[in-house]
């Protein structure tokens, strides 16, 4: 009798069926003992595949192989658990490829950073697209799976997973978000359902429902408004601040304190200039920097400044283009409006410019789109999304403009699902 051959297959992250449920839970806990695998858990899914064969070869059945399968492996010299479950995210380890020793040493101080370096360091990825993989390491060192992702934006000089990141930070309120902060799933249970770690980019707007969430997601790194705190088990994310931001104890939310009045305007040349800088342009203030944001107060900075102010509906002194306490709180907290888009009106009845149709097709990420996703959603048109809309345009923004289109009457190529001055005129209204 020929021996068949056996296949592995790879489960469907998102197929809720029994059968890939049990495959993924399999292949979380059947790690190598070189990757931190058990050796009882190793030793285990060997006996059971050569079990499996020779059922087939005796014609045993599938109940003899089941049997095989459920035979317990070595007990724990100790009798405990395993102190780390096995995870699909890969071993807590050192740099790769970088000439790194290893991870820190137990007790050792965890490295200084900002919040504005941490979100710096998230962007990195973005632009460069880095491909999801729980096996593989970007060219930093840095394994390219969520919680590498956080390692990396942390600065943490190791590869962390979700079970080990909390100990680098310290529990906070999701009331206190701040960017950079991270909002962390983790099951211990079983690693591999569920657990993911997300890095918080501020509020999306002053209802906090809603932030930009920077993440390392098949297929590639992203950036996009999320509900609070993810799309699935949200209740069970746990907020954390890293210890090694500077500007205060962790959890004090001193970061948020406004440096005094003196650090800006004409002469000043200093670090909070450039913070200031980096949230405005977070907030929609790209336009106004030229080059920069950087160190020495500028025409651009002022004119951003006031853009902010001035979106939030203040006039006069309150708009002045020089940063107050009230100013610098919604910035570093994301609350407020963001700035207008240029050509903007002020009036509720007047539509936002529209940008150009070159900003809308396959390949192109930029505010435009994500703005344009999240005014369907607001008219009733994002029943394509699958996880909300975001900076990169995709097919689910196309069908959902083609549905806009169609309500309002056209057809053929007025209704091709590429915004153009009308669709947007309409949508913006």
């Amino acid at each position: 009798m020929t021996v068949p051959v056996f296949e592995e297959y790879e489960p469907a992250i998102d197929c809720g069926c029994a059968g890939c449920a049990v495959r993924r839970r399999s292949a979380a806990r059947a790690l190598p003992v070189r990757r931190g695998g058990h050796p009882a858990a190793h030793g285990a899914r060997r006996a059971l595949v050569l079990a499996t064969a020779a059922g087939v070869v005796l014609s045993c059945g599938a109940a003899g192989a089941a049997a095989a399968g459920h035979a317990p492996g070595p007990p724990r010299a100790d009798g405990g658990a395993d102190p780390e479950p096995a995870t699909p995210q890969g071993e807590k380890g050192p740099l790769r490829g970088t000439g790194a020793s290893g991870p820190p040493s137990a007790g050792s101080a965890a490295p200084k950073t900002t919040r504005a370096d941490i979100i710096d360091r998230a962007k990195r990825w973005v632009g460069a697209k880095v491909p999801y993989s729980m096996e593989k390491y970007w060219s930093d060192g840095y394994r390219q799976d969520c919680s590498g992702y956080v390692s990396m934006a942390w600065n943490l000089g190791s590869n962390e997973w979700t079970g080990s990141l909390a100990a680098y930070g310290t529990r906070i309120a999701r009331a206190d978000l701040q960017p950079g902060d991270i909002l962390l799933f983790h099951n211990p249970a079983d690693p591999s359902q569920g657990s993911h770690v997300t890095i918080f980019g501020g509020w999306t707007d002053a209802t906090r429902t809603h932030y930009v969430a920077y993440e390392q997601a098949r297929p590639r790194t992203r950036k996009q408004s999320t509900p609070l705190a993810y799309w699935n088990n949200s209740d069970r994310y746990v907020a954390y601040r890293y210890k090694g931001v500077a500007g205060g104890s962790p959890g004090s939310g001193s970061s948020t304190a406004f440096p005094g009045a003196e650090r800006f305007g004409p002469g000043a040349d200093n670090e909070y200039v450039t913070q200031l800088g980096r949230m405005l342009v977070e907030r929609g203030g790209r336009r106004f920097y030229a080059v920069g944001p950087g160190p020495v107060w500028s025409a651009a900075d002022r004119r951003a400044t006031q853009a902010f102010q001035r979106a939030q509906g203040w006039q006069g002194e309150e708009a002045d283009g020089l940063p107050g306490p009230d100013t610098w709180r919604l910035l570093a907290t994301g609350g407020g409006r963001n700035i207008r888009a240029a050509g903007a009106g002020g009036g509720p009845n007047t539509a936002v410019a529209f940008p150009g149709r070159g900003y809308f097709k396959p390949g192109q990420s930029n505010s435009h789109v994500d703005r344009l996703g999240e005014q369907l959603v607001k008219k009733g048109y994002g029943k394509h999304y699958v996880s909300g809309p975001d900076p990169r345009w995709t097919e689910a923004d196309r069908r959902n403009v083609e549905a806009f289109q169609r309500a309002q009457g056209w057809r053929g190529g007025a209704a091709d699902g590429y915004p153009g001055p009308e669709t947007w005129r309409r949508l913006f209204a």
